[in-house]
C-alpha cells in the first residue's frame, strides 16, 4: 500500500501474500478503505478460485463500508 490516499489493488495482493482467497481479500479491502485511503483502482482481476463474476462490485462495497462491511 502506498503513503498516500490511493491505491491499487494489485499493490494490496503482492504486498499481502498471505491472503489467498477472495474472501479475505474483502477484509483487506475493507480495513484500507478504514485506513485513509481515499481512491481504490482496480487494476486487475483478483485470481483467486473463488472470485465472483461481480467481484468489482464487491470490493467497492467493502472498500466503502470498510469494517462495517464485515
Amino acid at each position: 500500500m502506498t503513503e498516500t490516499n490511493h491505491a491499487r489493488l494489485s499493490d494490496l495482493i503482492i504486498g499481502h501474500p498471505e491472503v489467498t482467497s477472495f474472501a479475505e481479500l474483502e477484509k483487506l479491502v475493507a480495513h484500507a478503505g478504514e485506513s485513509g485511503i481515499m481512491h481504490l483502482e482496480f487494476d486487475l482481476k483478483p485470481d483467486f478460485r473463488d472470485t465472483p463474476k461481480k467481484w468489482e462490485w464487491l470490493l467497492e462495497a467493502a472498500f466503502t463500508r470498510g469494517l462495517r462491511y464485515e
